[in-house]
C-alpha cells in the first residue's frame, strides 16, 4: 500500500482529491493538511512514500519550499507538486526543490494516481508540454530581492513606498530598477513588469 500526503489549502478540491485516492486499491492518503508548514509536520509524524504538495499555501512554507524541507529531512519520502500554474519557472523551482513529480490540477483524475506510482517507483514524472517549454524559455535572470521589488513596482508603488517596505534607501531601490530593466533587455520599468509577469517570474 502506498502511503500518501496530501497539502493543498483550498479544501473542496483537497477532499475531491482525498475521495479520488479513495477509489484506488493500492493508494492510502495517512494525512490531509492545508499548509507547507503542516505538510512537513506530517510528513515527519507519518512518514508517507509520497507527499502531494500544492504550491501556493499560506503561512512560511509554500509547496516548494516544504519539498526542498522534505528533501533534507526526508528523502525517502518523494514529492509531488501539484499546481494549477503551468509555468517554466515553478517547473525548475520544483526540480530545484528535489520534487520527483510536477502536475497540473486540470490533469484527469486517473493519471494523479499513476504519477504517484511512478515517484513511488523512483521515476520523474512531469508535464511533456511544460516540459518542451522550460527546456526552451530562458532561466530567471533577476534574483529574489530584484522580483521582489519589481512585484511592487508592478503592484504600482513608488520607490520611495518600495524602499520604505523593504528598509532600503531610495537609491538602492532605484539601482535594482536599472538593474531589472538592464538585465530584461527592457524598455522601462513597465516593459520590464511586462516582459517578467509574461515569462512567469512574477
Amino acid at each position: 500500500m502506498i502511503r500518501v500526503l496530501l497539502a493543498e489549502d483550498m479544501e473542496l478540491i483537497r477532499g475531491a482529491i482525498v475521495a479520488l485516492m479513495g477509489l484506488e486499491s493500492d493508494l492510502t492518503v495517512v494525512a490531509e493538511v492545508a499548509s507547507g508548514e503542516a505538510a512537513v509536520a506530517a510528513a515527519l509524524e507519518h512518514r508517507p512514500d509520497v507527499a502531494v504538495l500544492d504550491v501556493h499555501m499560506p503561512g512560511e512554507l509554500d509547496g516548494l519550499a516544504a519539498a526542498g524541507v522534505l528533501a533534507e529531512r526526508l528523502p525517502e519520502c518523494r514529492v509531488l507538486i501539484l499546481t494549477s500554474l503551468g509555468r517554466p519557472e515553478t517547473l525548475r523551482q520544483a526540480l530545484a526543490s528535489q520534487a520527483s513529480g510536477f502536475m497540473l490540477k486540470d490533469a484527469p483524475p486517473a493519471q494523479l494516481a499513476e504519477a504517484i506510482r511512478r515517484v513511488v517507483a523512483g521515476e520523474r514524472v512531469l508535464d511533456p508540454d511544460l516540459a518542451a517549454q522550460t527546456i526552451m524559455s530562458r532561466p530567471n535572470p533577476l534574483s529574489e530581492r530584484e522580483i521582489m521589488v519589481l512585484r511592487m513596482a508592478a503592484d504600482g508603488l513608488e520607490t520611495a513606498q518600495i524602499a520604505s517596505t523593504l528598509y532600503l534607501s531610495k537609491g538602492t531601490v532605484r539601482n535594482y530598477l536599472g538593474a531589472i530593466v538592464t538585465k530584461l533587455s527592457a524598455r522601462n520599468r513597465l516593459d520590464a513588469v511586462r516582459i517578467a509577469t509574461e515569462a512567469g517570474w512574477l
